[in-house]
């Protein structure tokens, strides 16, 4: 029984030394700059590992470290109970989310997620040509507007819109869900506005009467619902009601 249990501790050990090598192995493939090597792992299954929970960045240090706020906005137009529709004040979701950092030493990982993915739409947004800045401006909500977006946006834009048609269905995918927590299940279409607001350069970082630049805001126009499969609006529901900033 003795030399068993040895036995069985050994590959307990093994196992653990093989996760703790892969683990490092991933999040320097992760940190590291594009190279050849980071093809060994797929985009796909890395991105799947390391986040949300692992997500490494070190853009708090220089030459470019963090140096402004983002901020999504996000309203719905709802049904009511004798078939109108009427439209929603606005919720700063990323307010809601980043309170439950704010004075928490163990704060949740998912925290940032409403950050991360409005980043990613705001940078996306910044390379499209402004033909292409005002068709993602318009209305795109009724029958299969995903794929009659992509195809125009394919069509009239200079430069390739799959990174910005991926960005903008994060989005929308999360609107729908914190729409569905705040205003309940007879939300009938979801519309964002994403905006970045720069930190007091440095250069007046003394200056006792400097001010924030005021933010620099993309309109979008009424998008329809997204839905990925395994997603739970329960569960969301209750992680982003029970933050500190409450809005639902």
């Amino acid at each position: 029984m003795h030399a068993k249990s040895r036995v069985w501790r050994r590959w307990v050990l093994l196992a653990m030394g093989l996760f703790v090598i892969w683990h490092i192995f991933a999040t320097f493939l992760w940190v590291a700059p594009a190279s050849p090597l980071r093809e060994v792992v797929p985009k796909s299954a890395l991105r799947g590992y390391m986040s949300p929970l692992f997500g490494q960045s070190w853009s708090v240090f220089a030459p470019s470290p963090i140096n402004g706020d983002y901020y999504l906005d996000i309203r719905a137009q709802v049904k009511n109970g004798d078939g109108d529709e009427s439209v929603t004040d606005w919720v700063r979701a990323t307010d809601v989310e980043t309170s439950w950092i704010r004075h928490n030493l163990t704060p949740p990982r998912s925290a940032g997620l409403a950050v991360d993915v409005t980043r990613g739409l705001y940078t996306e947004y910044k390379d499209l040509d402004e033909s292409s800045q005002e068709l993602v401006g318009l209305n795109w909500h009724k029958d299969a507007w995903n794929e009659r977006l992509a195809e125009r946006l394919t069509a009239e834009s200079s430069n390739a819109p799959d990174k910005y048609l991926e960005a903008e269905e994060r989005v929308a995918a999360y609107a729908t869900q914190v729409a569905y927590a705040v205003w309940g299940d007879d939300v009938d279409k979801v519309q964002f506005r994403v905006s970045r607001q720069a930190v007091i350069p440095f250069s007046q970082r003394n200056n006792p009467e400097a001010t924030r630049p005021e933010p620099v805001s993309q309109d979008y126009g009424w998008r329809g619902l997204i839905e990925y499969d395994g997603q739970s609006r329960d569960q969301f529901r209750d992680y982003f009601c029970s933050a500190p900033i409450g809005v639902c």
